[in-house]
């Protein structure tokens, strides 16, 4: 792969790639099922592993045989996580750095992210760096989660740039499959939830970091 300054464009997932959020979902999920009756298995943060928001929600439908709608079901997350985010959810070490240095040297900078677009706007913007963002994709709105590509080849096609102009940065498995499905080099990036998966993750990733320090 080529030097990080060598790409036109990077466009970074969200949610335990750029930000530290993946223990929070998992803690939402316990809350919300607890609230419906339900009990949460620890193996759900695998089970739902890049499904997109409206993806997810139906899978909680079915999974756990719940009676609100699938709107409900997301509307209930977002007024759960948006809070959260806002205050206690932060980047990951060095990466507002990256953010910085990137728009300095005119590349490009993207987002393709399983999150809803209300949250990750507004935590952008509270952080100062929404402007920074040329364009947001959102798997919902593209209507396939990862390891579908769909995110990512619309975030090539928005930014008007062949797939090989573009870097990724990605935790999950699913998400650096679909990057590499999309014909992306991918750096990963370590969090805690990658479990059994971190073999392949590295093995399929172009590079791999313990977060954006590693890049200084």
């Amino acid at each position: 792969m080529k030097n990080i300054e060598d790409y036109r464009a990077v466009i970074f997932d969200f949610d335990g790639t750029l930000v530290d959020s993946m223990g929070l979902w998992h803690s939402i999920d316990h809350i919300y099922l607890e609230r419906h009756h339900k009990v949460c298995p620890e193996t759900l943060p695998y089970e739902i592993a890049g499904k997109s928001f409206t993806e997810t929600a139906e899978y909680f439908k079915e999974r756990f045989a719940l009676e609100d709608s699938i709107e409900d079901i997301k509307a209930e997350w977002v007024a759960m996580s948006h809070e959260e985010y806002l205050n206690h959810v932060h980047f990951k070490p060095g990466a507002l750095r990256l953010i910085y240095d990137l728009h300095r040297r005119c590349q490009r900078i993207a987002m393709a992210t399983s999150n809803n677009r209300e949250t990750t706007e507004a935590f952008l913007q509270k952080h100062n760096v929404l402007s920074y963002f040329d364009i947001l994709c959102f798997t919902t709105e593209v209507g396939a989660g990862k390891p579908n590509p769909a995110v990512f080849n619309q975030a090539a096609q928005l930014l008007s740039l062949p797939a090989e102009d573009c870097l990724v940065f990605e935790d999950t498995l699913e998400g650096i499959q679909a990057a590499k499905a999309a014909g992306m080099d991918v750096i990963a990036v370590a969090d805690l939830w990658q479990g059994d998966h971190l073999v392949k993750i590295k093995n399929l990733s172009d590079g791999f970091i313990q977060d954006f320090t590693d890049l200084e």
